[in-house]
């Protein structure tokens, strides 16, 4: 981004100051962070009011800052943009210099592997475009038009996250980004106590259409049967399947875990075999939509299955690490649902990599009200795996703790608050011949196992 102070009020439809000479190069929420060239976006809030830290953010080479209009003694002697709402402002601006990209962008939201599938499709196309996409958690109403206000003129494609907790919040982020395809990867119960229920989910994650342009494409989970009927209804979309099942549009056919990561066979819009550096079929599930994307963007079969080899997910998504004592830990603790914990026991459950399994499980947070019945419910699959462990960790895992007990499994542990015990017993116990799965939500902080435990 490079645009005139000037013309950036211009978009706003506001007054100014300074505004002649000033060229804004970037935009900043945060003096910490702030770039030499940023116009500083200051919000004010019932503990940090923004304003303080304008001088500061000059200091640090901002070129102008908005200010609100109702805030008092505003500075004389630097380029201001007056407004109204800062967070307003912001969206604004960015909607405006989305405006100016001649570049394809891709919406993706789902309950589970945002992250992931955001990753793949990235990966696969960065040696062919020059692409942009989220970094971090930036997937909300102030995350999203930062990372579009980020975006260099001469982007090819830039992959947008957008995440969200209650209805209306997809649709405003796809209505700003107005995304030429767009991804829906699936339906889980993250957030089920704010929706209601999963249908509620899949009406709120289908709202990644609302700003579908004219003649895009909506990519989504084939084996989901709750976003059929918003598919079939929705006049004149155009959509692609792509899951497990026969009949979709590109269906996988074969799939097993390799030492280099989820080797896998597709058909229908796509065909042949393929690599991802990561484990489970979740994954090679978002990884279709990373084929998908890339195929209708014009590259071949042979160079997607080249890309997809060299991708890099964004760390703790079924991630493969090496513990010092042997033992390969499969790190997927960056957050968990049910849908999502199902899916790596059953990686767990069918991977032949080692002899000696483990499970490291921690809280499913935001589930609401039936919390207790879908961490109770994770029993009748652990049920089924030929554990040498389980290892639960958090006040919500006790309820599974009790129900395992009452079916008599054996090698079962909890610990409320205390990772230290679940350590010591994987220290102890695990070797070279044994594979761990680290799985719980965020808040739980289950790397915390591997701090000491990695291979130097």
């Amino acid at each position: 981004m490079r645009r005139q102070l000037k013309e950036l009020a211009q978009w706003l439809n506001a007054d100014g100051q300074m505004l002649e000479n000033s060229i804004v190069t970037g935009v900043s929420i945060d003096t910490r962070t702030i770039a030499p060239g940023d116009l500083f976006i200051p919000f004010r809030g019932e503990q940090v009011n923004g304003h303080r830290f304008v001088r500061q953010a000059f200091e640090k080479g901002a070129a102008a800052s908005l200010w609100l209009k109702d805030e008092p003694d505003a500075p004389q002697d630097l380029p201001l943009i007056f407004v109204d709402d800062a967070e307003k402002a912001l969206q604004q601006i960015a909607k405006s210099y989305r405006y100016l990209l001649d570049c394809k962008i891709i919406g993706v939201t789902g309950s589970n592997g945002k992250t992931s599938t955001k990753d793949l499709i990235a990966g696969v196309l960065s040696p062919h475009f020059k692409v942009k996409k989220t970094e971090g958690n930036f997937n909300n109403e102030l995350g999203l038009p930062l990372t579009l206000l980020s975006l260099e003129e001469d982007t090819e494609v830039a992959v947008l996250e957008m995440g969200m907790s209650g209805f209306g919040e997809i649709s405003f982020l796809s209505e700003m980004a107005e995304p030429h395809f767009a991804v829906i990867t699936n339906i889980g119960e993250a957030h089920m106590q704010d929706l209601g229920s999963r249908e509620g989910i899949a009406k709120a994650k289908f709202e990644i259409i609302d700003g579908l342009q004219d003649g895009g494409i909506l990519f989504y989970d084939g084996d989901e049967p709750l976003l059929k009927p918003f598919v079939e209804s929705a006049n004149g979309l155009f959509s692609v399947s792509f899951g497990h099942q026969n009949g979709l549009d590109l269906s996988i056919t074969d799939l097993y875990a390799s030492d280099e990561g989820s080797r896998f066979t597709i058909s229908g819009k796509v065909n042949g075999t393929f690599t991802i550096p990561v484990y489970g079929s979740h994954q090679v599930k978002n990884a279709l939509a990373a084929i998908l994307i890339a195929n209708e963007l014009g590259m071949t079969a042979d160079q997607i299955r080249e890309s997809l080899k060299n991708c890099r997910l964004t760390d703790m998504r079924m991630q493969p690490v090496l513990a010092d004592n042997g033992a390969l830990y499969i790190n997927d603790a960056y957050n968990a649902a049910p849908t999502s914990m199902s899916a790596a026991l059953n990686f767990l459950k069918e991977t032949a990599l080692r002899s000696e399994k483990w499970v490291v499980l921690g809280d499913m947070l935001e589930l609401g009200d039936d919390e207790r019945y879908y961490h109770e419910s994770i029993a009748d699959q652990l049920g089924t795996l030929s554990l040498n462990g389980i290892l639960l960790y958090g006040p919500r895992m006790k309820w599974l703790f009790e129900k395992l007990q009452q079916s008599g499994q054996p090698n079962v542990y909890w610990s409320e608050t205390d990772i230290e015990p679940i350590v010591n017993v994987l220290s102890k116990d695990t070797n070279e011949n044994s594979i761990v799965l680290l799985k719980g939500s965020r808040g739980m902080e289950l790397e915390r196992v591997l701090d000491g435990m990695l291979a130097k």
